[in-house]
């Protein structure tokens, strides 16, 4: 269960986004390496384009090639035209300071662009990105090939029969994101374990939402084990899966660095006690989002634009609890599920549909405003 891996999209800044504390992050990546843990994690994007130079810098120019694996992403949903992909790889490569990345993914793929992606056509211009991507491991300028994932296990089932080039799917995974009917985190986990593929995990804490739960959630996870961090219930809930390669924490201090490898190195298969504290923290705090996980259930069979209104309120509820609510897993799943039922994109504006609770009450405005605010914060 060790295979804690280094996300590099929360780190240490002193002014911005882009002038990183170099001192406490230096520390960090150096504790991450002496606790036994190797897989970096970072992206194209990343801090303003930024994270990846912060990579090199840390890692890459003080530390042997060989003690480390790095990770990286192509940025899909920018759009890049198919003349500026392989420049954008190469800007990637000297961002790093690397001949080669062990593990690349392609980043984000989700149902409105897919089949652009794919050469199909589809809502974007024609890429063919994953013949790219084949071409740069043929000639070992990638050791292992994989996809950041960000849509439903329908559309993963279909990407991972057309694609047996994909060896790993970057999913979000975590205590709440299982059960969320957005997210879909459980199918998706079973369906790439079904196609034989490896797995990441991100936002394993969700972007730090469960590093600090209500009162009372807080309370019945102490009551098993007053020791415990409570960001670590949802890493070992995480370090528990299988055919995982890595499981990311985006972590922003020294502290949470030695958190994060003391949870993993502790971790074991969680008992059925700690199962069923986890279970009720989880309750608790989905209890405390604006509309209760209880009050969603009268809405089930209920559709909006052919997406379930259940999900929908559930997604915009949860993200309203987060630290951050424009940055949570949750908001960037709405869209895909509107283009898998629909084919469209949602974001051109969607028709007026009027919806009735079983009881006759209009929730119309209640949903809309989901909607919008999730039509807003998704990218």
């Amino acid at each position: 269960m060790k295979n804690l891996g280094f996300g590099m999209m929360r780190l240490p800044v002193l002014s911005g986004p882009t002038d990183f504390d170099y001192a406490q992050l230096n520390r960090m990546v150096d504790a991450f390496l002496e606790a036994g843990y190797t897989y970096f994690d970072t992206s194209f994007v990343y801090h303003n384009g930024k994270s990846e130079e912060a990579t090199r810098k840390a890692l890459v120019e003080r530390h042997p090639r060989d003690s480390f694996t790095v990770a990286t992403k192509f940025p899909t949903f920018m759009l890049i035209p198919e003349e500026k992909i392989e420049e954008t790889f190469q800007s990637q490569l000297n961002n790093l300071g690397v001949d080669y990345i062990d593990y690349y993914l392609l980043h984000n793929i989700q149902t409105v662009y897919y089949d652009g992606y794919d050469g199909k056509g589809g809502i974007v211009k024609t890429t063919h990105l994953f013949d790219h991507a084949k071409k740069w491991k043929e000639d070992g300028k990638i050791r292992h090939l994989g996809i950041s994932f960000h849509s439903s296990a329908k559309l993963l089932d279909r990407v991972l029969t057309e694609h047996p080039e994909i060896e790993f799917v970057q999913i979000a995974l975590n205590p709440i994101g299982w059960g969320s009917e957005l997210v879909q985190a459980g199918p998706c986990y079973e369906v790439i374990r079904r196609h034989g593929r490896k797995i990441v995990i991100m936002e394993a804490v969700k972007g730090g939402g469960l590093a600090r739960l209500p009162e009372e959630a807080e309370a019945v996870l102490k009551t098993v084990h007053p020791d415990w961090s409570i960001a670590s219930w949802s890493v070992r809930f995480c370090l528990e899966k299988e055919d995982v390669i890595a499981v990311l924490s985006g972590m922003s201090t020294l502290e949470q660095v030695l958190d994060n490898t003391k949870a993993s190195n502790e971790a074991k298969p969680l008992t059925d006690e700690e199962r069923k504290a986890l279970a009720e923290a989880m309750r608790i705090y989905r209890e405390s989002a604006p509309i209760k996980q209880s009050e969603l259930e009268k809405y089930k069979g209920l559709l909006y634009h052919g997406v379930p209104v259940s999900a929908i309120l559930q997604a915009w509820s949860i993200c309203q609890i987060q630290p951050d609510p424009g940055f949570s897993d949750d908001n960037n799943y709405l869209k895909n599920a509107v283009a898998e039922a629909e084919h469209t994109d949602f974001r051109k504006g969607l028709e007026k549909q009027t919806v009735i609770a079983p009881d006759g009450t209009d929730i119309t405005e209640i949903v809309e405003k989901a909607v919008a605010w999730l039509t807003e914060h998704s990218f």
